[in-house]
């Protein structure tokens, strides 16, 4: 149904490749940010649902 409607939108197949590239990118991101963090600052956020501050 939809194939219809998007086959006369010009340059409609650049988006799946812009989507793939701001998925892939937010992800790798994300595992940057988890590997370098500071092991206290996880440590706190892993408490803070609980109410325990350490």
């Amino acid at each position: 149904m939809f194939k219809n409607y998007l086959a006369g939108i010009e340059g409609v197949s650049v988006f799946p490749i812009i989507s793939l590239i701001i998925f892939f990118s937010f992800f790798v991101m994300l595992g940057f940010f988890v590997f370098k963090a500071d092991k206290k600052y996880i440590k706190h956020m892993e408490n803070l649902p609980l109410g325990k501050e350490e």
